[in-house]
């Protein structure tokens, strides 16, 4: 089953020895298979991934966690992802290597998982973040079963990149414990949008967008395997165009009202 799930997946385009940043609903997929009359484990689900990139290949996968954002606590080793029960199963995997952003915080599995030890970026998207890390591996995206506004955060990166003037950069302080159980108050940023501005993000246009011009491989959303990949560079170049060329409004983001 492993296997037939990878083919799945190499056949939206993940390659062997990819850096794949996987965001996943996984809902779906259950169905689809058990109206097959089987019965998938969640754990076939991450295996299949790793598959598909293969033995020099990386699985990179959100644990965003939002409790920081609102005073809570956080511990490297032990605050769960909210991004789902795939995402777990990815923190606690063997040998998985988490980042340090209290709230951007990815699991690493995988051949270059070393690489990602010890990131401890202070803005969620900046330019030492794992997006970034992603961007200069010539990594991957992908996603199952989501839209561009429910799932590509790295759509953040591009525009911290270029300072767009509907977001800004936002300070949270906390408790932060650290991999060795040391706990102390800790600052971390997030480039958020400008709600005084009445800015909502919106970024299904831009991945409409970027179905147009082929960048995407695979099947949208509730179509066949449900699982689309673009490279990384990709849409950071499509994306720095729409901004560079002033057509951000509408299509990364809209005014509330308008």
């Amino acid at each position: 089953m492993i296997e037939t799930l990878a083919d799945e997946w190499r056949g939206a385009g993940v390659q062997g020895g990819d850096v794949l940043l996987l965001h996943t609903s996984i809902k779906r997929l259950f169905k689809r298979y058990r109206e097959k009359g089987v019965t998938l484990k969640r754990e076939d689900i991450l295996e299949s991934f790793l598959s598909a990139v293969g033995p020099t290949g990386t699985l990179l996968v959100p644990l965003f966690n939002f409790d920081f954002t609102k005073g809570g606590a956080f511990d490297i080793r032990n605050s769960p992802s909210h991004m789902g029960v795939l995402t777990e199963l990815a923190r606690q995997y063997p040998n998985s290597i988490r980042t340090s952003h209290p709230v951007y915080s990815f699991a690493a599995i995988g051949a270059r998982a070393k690489e990602f030890e010890g990131v401890d970026n202070f803005s969620a998207y900046d330019n030492d973040s794992p997006f970034a890390i992603l961007l200069r591996m010539n990594g991957r995206i992908a996603s199952l079963d989501l839209s561009d506004q429910d799932s590509m955060t790295f759509y953040h990166h591009v525009e911290e990149m270029h300072k767009v003037d509907y977001r800004y950069l936002k300070e949270f302080t906390g408790s932060y414990t650290d991999m060795s159980g040391h706990t102390e108050l800790k600052t971390y940023g997030m480039n958020v949008r400008d709600i005084d501005k009445g800015v909502i993000t919106s970024g299904n246009p831009a991945g409409d967008l970027m179905w147009e011009a082929g960048l995407y491989s695979g099947n949208k959303p509730h179509e066949g395997c449900g699982l689309r990949t673009i490279l990384a560079k990709d849409m950071y170049n499509f994306l720095s165009d729409i901004i560079k060329s002033g057509k951000a409004k509408n299509n990364l983001y809209r005014i509330d009202g308008e």
